[in-house]
């Protein structure tokens, strides 16, 4: 059984793995991490092997509390990884984006795949059918747009994310909303097109926390996959365990 931590830049997402099912999974804010972690090791007394994934900045007293409980794998880029990382600045490349990328080698083996993970960033990734990591793209995710119109213009309000989002908007409010949703659902199906046309027989995965809101509203054929980072992550525990 393995513990699977994910610590991005808004939430973490605390995974509990029996071999390759996820069977149990939680989010906490950083500050509820230790207490969720005391949770996890009185109701699995069988996790054995863990691993933890941050882009942001965890403490050393959450780090020491995990390896007091179980044997550690830290991802960063000198991880083992199932697949040919062909990204020019391996140093630089985010251990989210490489947990997606090893994703998708274990349920799309000899395929090629294109992750949109649409989160605080929306980032794009793609491996061939040889498993080799070619890259992608990143871009600033729907909330990051909407802060970014507040703080950088005199008047325009901070608004959140809502479900309508017309093209023409009549007002102010409406205007944001239509030039954020909008823009946003034309830029990934814009992606998924260029792919589809230099790449065939390609499969897309989208992922991430607004994934739920925009796979209804995109236009190209897409896998929904909300967990593709943790089973990433678990796949890369398990290719390192066998080594």
């Amino acid at each position: 059984m393995n513990l699977i931590v994910d610590v991005g830049n808004t939430a973490v997402k605390i995974g509990v793995f029996l071999a390759n099912e996820l069977i149990e999974k939680r989010v906490c804010v950083l500050e509820q991490f230790c207490l969720e972690i005391e949770k996890i090791d009185l109701q699995y007394f069988q996790i054995k092997k863990a691993i933890i994934s941050s882009v942001a900045d965890l403490k050393s007293k959450e780090l020491s509390m995990l390896k007091e409980k179980w044997d550690v794998l830290e991802l960063n880029a000198k991880t083992l990884m199932p697949f040919k990382n062909l990204y020019k600045t391996p140093e630089t490349l985010g251990v989210d984006r490489l947990a997606v990328i090893a994703a998708a080698v274990e349920k799309y083996p000899s395929k090629n795949v294109l992750i949109v993970d649409a989160g605080t960033c929306i980032t794009y990734e793609f491996k061939n059918q040889n498993e080799e990591y070619l890259g992608g793209a990143i871009a600033p995710g729907i909330q990051m747009r909407y802060n970014g119109l507040h703080k950088f213009t005199a008047k325009l309000p901070l608004l959140t994310r809502e479900n309508s989002h017309d093209m023409i908007g009549t007002t102010t409010e409406e205007a944001i909303h239509s030039g954020i949703i909008n823009g946003v659902l034309h830029e990934i199906d814009g992606v998924i097109s260029y792919y589809c046309n230099t790449y065939s027989d390609l499969t897309v995965i989208l992922t991430g926390g607004d994934a739920h809101f925009l796979s209804k509203r995109l236009k190209n054929s897409i896998f929904a996959a909300p967990d593709f980072l943790l089973e990433g992550l678990n796949h890369i525990l398990a290719f390192n365990n066998n080594k």
